[in-house]
């Protein structure tokens, strides 16, 4: 991947002028406000392309305006092994994993939804942190094929990802993770196979828009970083205040490290509620 460093506002234009007059792929990142959800509305906006948006978990589709993975490409769940083995049959289980000659053995693919992916020129994926490297080299498998053009990664199709890599990981279960090991370095999307030829161009967003507390920033890139140092604990531990309990009409929003936890929150306060349950 190519570094780059230049203004932010150049970064901007010049990643939206790879995506829209190239067919350069491309890695856009940048920790969290500095723009990248405006940079894929501003693509989606700005494009000639035929464009599809795409992120590995329903929410993150959702809030990219896309639809999942699976459902775009009918991918079946568990590992992917990225090597074609004769005559394996479908499996359901996990650790047994699924070859491209099964998976395409398996889809159903409709006449508009061929002609979709034929004409498709820009595959958006968002969130892609959570991108697993087995999963991408099925997506380049499933678009060689539709595309009929095996000899070339994701069959011609421009790639755009937009993630940041410190935030959530990819997903992958101790049993999977056993038989894919011999497949990958590790399960980020840039060790998958198909990465070998077809490096993006590496973009980093730098400004932060969310924040204009210049020493809030530093602190959370510091925590972000995990280098944080003891005058940035103590900057924390000035605002922690264990007796401070909100009012409802107040509006904060609680964060909880497990879901459990959020569960049992939520729970407490629908309880709390007399009007009719709808």
């Amino acid at each position: 991947m190519m570094p780059v460093s230049t203004q932010t506002n150049a970064l901007f234009d010049m990643a939206a002028g790879f995506v829209l007059h190239t067919g350069c792929h491309v890695f856009l990142t940048g920790k969290a406000g500095t723009g990248k959800t405006t940079f894929l509305k501003y693509i989606r906006e700005h494009t000639s392309k035929k464009t599809a948006v795409v992120a590995p978990t329903g929410v993150a589709a959702i809030n990219a305006g896309g639809v999942t993975l699976h459902s775009f490409f009918q991918l079946p769940f568990g590992a992917f092994v990225p090597e074609s083995r004769p005559g394996a049959g479908f499996t359901l289980s996990a650790a047994g994993g699924t070859d491209l000659n099964t998976i395409l053995s398996n889809i159903r693919m409709g006449r508009e939804k061929r002609k979709l992916l034929e004409e498709l020129e820009l595959l958006v994926i968002d969130e892609v942190s959570m991108m697993r490297a087995d999963l991408l080299d099925a997506v380049d498998g499933i678009l060689r094929h539709f595309r009929r053009r095996p000899d070339v990664p994701f069959g011609g199709v421009q790639m755009l990802y937009i993630g940041d890599l410190h935030q959530l990981p990819p997903v992958v279960k101790d049993d999977e993770w056993n038989m894919l090991s011999a497949y990958y370095r590790s399960l980020f999307f840039f060790d998958a196979r198909v990465m070998e030829g077809a490096r993006p161009l590496y973009i980093e967003l730098e400004q932060v828009y969310r924040q204009r507390d210049q020493i809030f920033i530093q602190l959370l890139n510091s925590i972000r970083d995990g280098v944080i140092d003891e005058d940035g604990l103590r900057v924390l531990n000035r605002r922690y205040d264990p007796s401070f309990h909100p009012e409802p009409e107040d509006g904060y929003i609680i964060l909880t490290s497990h879901n459990y936890k959020a569960d049992r929150i939520n729970k407490s306060e629908l309880a709390r509620l007399q009007a009719e349950v709808h």
